[in-house]
């Protein structure tokens, strides 16, 4: 009896560990279940932009055909957040021409995004965009889950768009096995659809065939009509996306009031604006646009660029100064408020005044960055520039000028000044001037403007210590110096001469020869190009005879210094290797007060107390001494180290 009743007790014990073990591998499946669910990978289009997308991080899956050129991608390795999410993913290498998966990582903005060739997709070059973001392969790190549906920063996604509603999803971890915070969406006032729905064009007015628009009454000789509303249509103008530098993408981030502006573009820019009767409203209104996509480029800032608007007609008037605006946001909003001027295309006259008025302290000229004014023309103009445009480079500014729908062939008889661009210009390499067919692809021209005003490297025509000098060599060719060390002395003058940017609105190169006599070797305008002066210099032939510097002296002023440009630092540099037979120190003082700055450079034989009196105060950083002939070659890097210093100590306007 006890024994059957052990056995029962058994079989039940054994029964309820089957019951226990059963279930406990039951409820583990369904654990698996739960923490295993099914990741669904959002797909998008190929014209999705990665700055619409709020997440940081999430992975979405691209269709075929993103490689073509309409989907824009800016940048390499690092793309600006303008970018097609799915274009980019194919120029990297992570997609093939037939989608797929990728993974997407926002990271801050660049300074800089280069444009190249990759994988069929040719991506653009852009200055500067405030995000970033980098494509992988779309495998999701362990431990680190993605949201199967996405954030855009508009109510109008492409996934409201096929129904499906549009929420705050979770921030993926960047750590395994940690739980993210949830991204709050805060609509953003003004905000525009997502660039992955498709806008809707407006149509044409119906009544666009018999649209007239208002004649161009001035001057004389311009297109006489302005097209209407279905011209605009037809010729292709859409400013809502003008396709080539892109407009900042709507945004949960708020602007910086703080924000400084792009340091690697620190500019004092001027837009010179075509506001006569002869452009038009509408054309005006395109102008406007353009103004205002360039400041939108240019990431307008107290440490980077700053831009002013001057708009002419009649006469010029300033819309407003440097100091004024100092971000892009508020000078966006400044140029929708200016209004057309109407009169003539006084462009000569507009290039007076800003050189008079514009870049003035008190106007926020910074000094120590590069002026630059960008005139724009519509047609031609209707006085000359030529002159105005001279004086305005030999005070320092670099004059960019864009004409828009200049004359055609039989509208050149109206032209005032016949090829007024390249007059105008600093250079006739095509870098200071831009020729636009039509207003209507305007916008076309933002980005290389952008870069061309940025790049202080090539802004030649702003003074600098190499271009802004009118440089007359006085040389000793007394008997004591003899044949062979007169070529050391010319080379030497060649060696300090290749320093310099010489050309006629820069640097220009004169040279005086003296014994008891004076022989003007050539002028500072007889040679323009450098190999011409290098070639002039190499050609001077020794003349042989005594040492009348004082005489020199006075024959330089009259001869080469007289005939010195406006706005011209003169500089003489004055070399002998004896003691003058005549009294050098009124000529000298002459020079001094005529602010001609002196160099004396004194060789073997050379007076040390006359090569001090000769000298600009401070002698020490004007006179200079060589024991002989072969030793010359030294002192080029600290004359020329000398004339900069003191060029830069100096007021730049």
């Amino acid at each position: 009896m006890g024994i059957a009743v052990l056995a029962m007790k058994a079989s039940v014990i054994e029964m309820f560990l089957v019951l226990l073990v059963t279930g406990i591998h039951s409820n583990k499946e369904m654990t698996k279940k739960i923490k295993r669910p099914k990741f669904t990978v959002p797909q998008i289009n190929c014209d999705v932009k990665a700055g619409k997308i709020i997440n940081p991080e999430f992975v979405v899956k691209c269709p075929a055909g993103c490689q073509d050129p309409k989907y824009h991608v800016y940048g390499t390795d690092v793309y600006a957040s303008y970018s097609s999410v799915c274009a980019a993913a194919v120029h990297s290498g992570v997609l093939g021409n037939s989608g797929g998966k990728v993974l997407v990582r926002k990271v801050a903005g660049q300074s800089g995004y280069k444009g190249s060739l990759a994988n069929g997709v040719q991506s653009l070059s852009l200055p500067r965009w405030r995000e970033s973001f980098v494509i992988s392969e779309g495998k999701p790190p362990k431990g680190v889950t993605y949201p199967s549906a996405l954030t855009y920063s508009s109510a109008k996604s492409p996934a409201a768009e096929a129904g499906e509603a549009t929420k705050a999803y979770p921030q993926p971890s960047s750590v395994p096995g940690t739980t993210a915070q949830p991204v709050t969406l805060t609509q953003v006032p003004g905000t525009t659809p997502a660039e992955g729905a498709h806008t809707t064009l407006p149509k044409p007015p119906p009544s666009a065939n018999s649209t007239t628009s208002s004649p161009r009454p001035q001057p004389v000789g311009h297109r006489s009509q302005e097209p209407g509303d279905a011209d605009l249509w037809k010729r292709g103008l859409v400013l809502l996306d003008a396709g080539f530098v892109p407009k900042e993408e709507s945004s949960t981030q708020s602007l910086d009031p703080m924000f400084q502006g792009d340091p690697n573009c620190k500019v004092d820019l001027s837009f010179l604006i075509d506001g006569s009767a002869s452009i038009g409203k509408r054309r005006f209104r395109i102008q406007k646009q353009f103004l205002a996509d360039i400041a939108q480029a240019l990431d307008i800032g107290p440490a980077g660029p700053l831009m002013g608007v001057v708009q002419y007609g009649d006469n010029p008037a300033t819309q407003f100064t440097l100091k004024t605006h100092t971000n892009s946001r508020d000078l966006k909003t400044a140029i929708e408020k200016i209004t057309q001027r109407g009169g003539l295309s006084n462009v000569g006259r507009a290039i007076s005044f800003v050189t008079k008025n514009f870049f003035s302290k008190a106007n926020g000229n910074r000094g120590g960055a590069p002026n630059v004014a960008v005139v724009m023309v519509d047609g031609w103009p209707t006085d000359k520039v030529e002159e105005a445009s001279r004086l305005a480079r030999e005070s320092g500014i670099n004059i960019f000028f864009i004409t828009i729908e200049g004359a055609m062939e039989n509208e050149k008889q109206y032209v005032t000044e016949p090829n007024f661009a390249n007059k105008a210009v600093c250079r006739t390499n095509g870098f200071y001037s831009l020729s636009v067919q039509s207003w209507f692809s305007l916008h076309k021209t933002v980005q290389p403007l952008v870069k061309r005003v940025c790049d202080t490297e090539r802004l030649a025509c702003s003074k600098t210590c190499f271009n802004s000098a009118d440089i007359g060599f006085v040389i000793d060719g007394s008997s004591s110096v003899g044949t062979g060390n007169f070529r050391t002395v010319l080379q030497f003058v060649a060696n300090l001469s290749k320093e310099f940017e010489i050309s006629e609105t820069d640097t220009r190169i004169g040279a005086v020869q003296y014994t008891y006599e004076q022989r003007l070797e050539f002028g500072f305008d007889t040679y323009s190009t450098k190999p011409d002066i290098l070639n002039a210099i190499k050609t001077v032939g020794y003349w042989s005879g005594g040492t009348s510097t004082g005489a020199a002296i006075n024959f330089a002023l009259e001869q080469l210094f007289k005939k010195s440009k406006p706005n011209k630092r003169k500089l003489m540099i004055l070399i002998t290797d004896g003691r003058s037979y005549d009294d050098i120190r009124i000529p000298a003082m002459a020079a001094h007060h005529k602010g001609v700055i002196t160099y004396a450079i004194g060789i073997a034989w050379a007076a040390q107390d006359e090569l001090e009196v000769i000298a600009t105060h401070p002698a020490k950083d004007h006179a200079f001494f060589v024991d002989e002939f072969d030793n010359l070659y030294k002192l080029v890097p600290t004359v020329i180290q000398n004339i900069c210093t003191e060029f830069n100590s100096r007021p730049r306007n």
